[in-house]
């Protein structure tokens, strides 16, 4: 089941957190009843064997595996309640058979010990998940919260998002992306950090941080990559430094402005597709840089380049979880064959379709992180309307800030004089006032 959040999917029921995943791991698998009905039915069943064996063969103290066996699939309260019913039936059989007093002594003690394992096994089982739970959760929501919540408007586009971690304990993948309107125009991210666990997450987060500062700083698309460069070289520093593995970013910057052109620096990334008018087609980007980290190791200057990108037309960029995602038969996931009969979908219904179709293609079974964002282009009409005065749903002003107008938000300093408004103890005056002019 997909969870729809701010436009963004996220795979499973709940909102990821550590709360949720021990809640989860501390469940039984089996029902109450089911367990309570299974339980007398393998009760009566060794009974009945034990009885009509006779004093040959007991068959009750086998019973002493079934906590053993309760502690992999039950809750640990299931668990005890089982290791005490066992431990019952197999004193009240031992209290009633022939032999020794050490025969019953020995009996009903390695029975209790069975139980009582049975149940630290238990305890143990679901200490060990709850901490892989947590880790997990931890890892995921912090790259959730890291991530801007989609869909997000500017001025030149709207962007939608599709965003799926793998969530398994060594595969929290290092996808990012991005969308940052700055005075330059609409900046756009969208990457893929080699590697997977909280070292790739850490190297993206690195990457992230510095692409919303550049994006506003920086005046052109190339001073954004330059910067993108050296916070990931100087992640790596960092990381060689605590002996964690240098790490590489392949991304895709994309610039967008007043025109209809689009400037995109490729490094080392998919190159994005282009849907309008109910057909589809692959960017052409002649040319492809080496990923974010490497620079170092070429002699190239990156540069950038543009492409079309007519109002109304929806701009599709993925990471290689989606083009890699593979079949029961090890085939790669064919975009470019699937996309072309969603061309005439909105954004969001194309991200649905798309999640949709892979999941059908690789039969749940994810080996990366999916990222994909669709990058609608806005027209005049259609930009980002924006605050107005009085427009309680859009404005947002400074603490103290005066807004014209808005008595509710208005903060002036004691003793200070606002037009148009009267200070305590001026309304009875002035209307004294207003009295006497009227009867001369």
């Amino acid at each position: 089941m997909a969870l729809k959040r701010n436009g963004v999917r996220h795979r499973g029921g709940a909102a990821p957190g550590a709360d949720a995943g021990v809640a989860t791991v501390s469940q039984s698998r089996i029902g109450n009843w089911a367990l309570v009905g299974g339980l007398a039915l393998l009760t009566v069943l060794v009974v009945f064997l034990d009885v009509s064996t006779g004093n040959d063969l007991r068959v009750v103290p086998l019973l002493v595996v079934v906590p053993a066996l309760a502690s992999v699939y039950c809750s640990l309260r299931q668990t005890i309640w089982i290791a005490v019913w066992i431990t019952t039936v197999v004193v009240g059989f031992r209290v009633g058979a022939d032999g020794t007093f050490w025969d019953f002594v020995f009996g009903i003690g390695f029975a209790a010990l069975a139980c009582a394992l049975g149940v630290a096994a238990c305890a143990a089982r679901i200490r060990h998940a709850t901490e892989m739970a947590r880790l997990r959760s931890a890892a995921v929501t912090l790259q959730r919260q890291i991530l801007r919540p989609l869909p997000v408007g500017t001025d030149h586009v709207v962007a939608h998002g599709l965003y799926e971690p793998i969530e398994e304990d060594r595969f929290v993948g290092g996808d990012i992306y991005e969308v940052v309107e700055s005075p330059y125009g609409t900046r756009v991210i969208i990457g893929d950090v080699q590697g997977k666990g909280l070292a790739a997450i850490g190297a993206g987060f690195a990457a992230i941080a510095a692409f919303r500062e550049a994006a506003i700083r920086e005046p052109t698309l190339t001073g954004v990559v330059e910067a993108l460069e050296a916070a990931v070289v100087r992640h790596n520093v960092f990381s060689a430094q605590t002996g964690e593995a240098e790490r590489f970013v392949t991304a895709l910057v994309l610039g967008f402005d007043e025109g209809g052109r689009v400037e995109a620096v490729n490094c080392g990334h998919l190159p994005p597709r282009l849907l309008h008018d109910g057909r589809s087609s692959a960017v052409t980007l002649h040319r492809t840089y080496v990923p974010l980290g490497l620079a170092g190791l070429s002699q190239e200057t990156r540069t950038t380049e543009s492409f079309d990108f007519p109002p109304g037309a929806t701009l599709l960029v993925v990471t290689d979880g989606v083009t890699e995602a593979r079949d029961a038969a090890g085939a790669f996931y064919p975009l470019d064959e699937r996309i072309g009969a969603w061309a005439g979908h909105g954004p969001r219904e194309l991200l649905d379709a798309l999640h949709v179709d892979l999941e059908d293609f690789s039969g749940g079974v994810r080996r990366d992180d999916i990222a994909a964002l669709a990058l609608l282009r806005t027209t005049v009409d259609g930009r980002r309307r924006p605050a107005t005065p009085g427009d309680a749903t859009s404005r947002v002003t400074a603490p103290g800030a005066v807004v014209p107008g808005d008595a509710t938000s208005r903060v002036t300093p004691p003793g200070a004089v606002v037009p148009g408004v009267r200070a305590p103890g001026e309304d009875a005056a002035a209307g004294e006032s207003e009295r006497r002019t009227a009867a001369v």
